[in-house]
């Protein structure tokens, strides 16, 4: 089985992405949904012991957490020290399950991919990207979100120049869906060659 890290920094498309991916007939591990699925389950108890006031009824307020953390690096340590080693047992099991099923491609979506050194985890990373005002364009349009909080993400994130440069395939969504579509599938005919 071939393992692939798939990211992209914020409002480049890589959940879309990731989705083609699926589609094609990849199997997908998503590390945002299993963050938000530990916010509700097993990762409520640590962060509320580390962040108190962040949980109600058993289920991690984001927004609540967001304020104690967001432009705090010492407090995101705190919550990254909480939270990867949860995700990285999902993603584990993951592996485990695909591999089990005979999956050919298995893909990571990692949005901190480079960032945390899961680059080492995979054969081969792809990453998402999109013109910058593009990017920001897409992101501003979101609900709730502000300068500020988008400033602190990208502050987190490596620059996209420089994951482009780090890349083996890259996904340019900036040029239209069909357009990322066919990279997909390109990509996924690169690595049946590989495999």
């Amino acid at each position: 089985m071939i393992v692939v890290g798939l990211t992209g920094s914020i409002g480049m498309g890589k959940s879309t992405t990731a989705a083609m991916f699926a589609a094609a007939g990849a199997a997908v591990y998503d590390a945002d949904a299993a963050v938000h699925a530990l916010y509700r389950s097993e990762g409520a108890p640590a962060i509320e012991a580390a962040f108190p006031g962040t949980v109600t009824d058993g289920v991690v307020d984001r927004k609540a957490l967001g304020a104690r953390v967001i432009g705090k690096p010492e407090e995101m340590k705190r919550l990254e020290a909480i939270v990867h080693p949860l995700v990285r047992a999902r993603e584990t099991a993951f592996l485990e399950t695909a591999k089990a099923s005979c999956a050919r491609v298995a893909v990571l979506d990692i949005p901190l991919l480079f960032e945390t050194g899961g680059e080492a985890r995979v054969h081969a990373s792809i990453v998402v990207t999109a013109d910058a005002q593009v990017q920001r364009a897409r992101v501003l349009a979101r609900p709730g979100m502000t300068e500020e909080t988008f400033a602190a993400i990208l502050a987190k994130q490596m620059p996209d120049a420089q994951k482009r440069r780090r890349a083996h395939f890259l996904v340019d969504t900036g040029h239209g869906m069909s357009h990322a579509e066919r990279s997909v599938a390109a990509i996924l005919r690169a690595l049946a060659a590989l495999g």
